[in-house]
């Protein structure tokens, strides 16, 4: 943030010794038109209506796919707006990740979308390829309450040092600090179609703010 150093004196000579400088920036990680800061499988993702639509209504996915942010971040708060569309009832959204050399995968964290059986592990937080479990999840009648008549769901991610944190809508998921040292901080964010059925996941809406 720039400021007028004569403007900067004159306070000071006020006694307006108190100033707010900016401490975040916002930017839209996704611009509605094209896939530039973006790689990826193309033949899964596309943009329509102003969205990333990852996997397709007329084949199964067979197997993971993701959309991956070029730029790595580590402080963030990432929100968005997602909604899953067909048969299948899985995606996610990857976040301080990196890619698995010569794979298709990608390892890191994930904050999961979609259903197991008639539970909703929207908003939960899925160590992708690396512990290969879930280190923490939201109560599954608050989340039912949430996702009730929602066409998309708004998702919130707080990556903030070892703490991160998870909203759907107003319900907050997780609130989990990681105690494992040898877990990297900062990576890149991906968008996922999961494999199994028919299905599309749509995201939009993709801000980031850097903390």
């Amino acid at each position: 943030m720039k400021i007028n150093f004569l403007l900067l004196i004159c306070l000071l000579m006020l006694g307006t010794t108190s100033i707010a400088f900016a401490e975040t920036d916002e930017d839209m990680l996704f611009n509605g038109d094209s896939f530039a800061g973006w790689e990826g499988n193309l033949d899964w993702f596309r943009i329509e209506q102003g969205a990333v639509v990852a996997g397709r209504l007329d084949q199964d996915i067979p197997r993971n796919e993701f959309l991956c942010t070029e730029q790595e971040f580590a402080d963030f708060e990432l929100t968005l707006e997602a909604k899953l569309v067909g048969d299948g009832k899985n995606a996610g959204v990857q976040f301080r990740s990196k890619r698995i050399p010569d794979h298709h995968e990608l390892i890191g964290y994930q904050c999961d979308m979609g259903w197991q059986g008639d539970k909703p592990i929207w908003g939960s937080l899925y160590d992708e390829s690396r512990r290969r479990k879930f280190l923490a999840e939201g109560d599954p009648e608050k989340l039912k309450k949430v996702l009730a008549d929602k066409e998309y769901v708004p998702l919130k991610i707080r990556a903030q040092g070892k703490h991160i944190q998870i909203w759907v809508g107003d319900e907050k998921t997780v609130d989990y600090h990681e105690a494992d040292e040898n877990i990297p901080q900062s990576g890149i964010i991906g968008l996922q179609i999961h494999s199994g059925p028919k299905c599309e996941a749509w995201y939009r809406n993709i801000r980031l703010k850097k903390l």
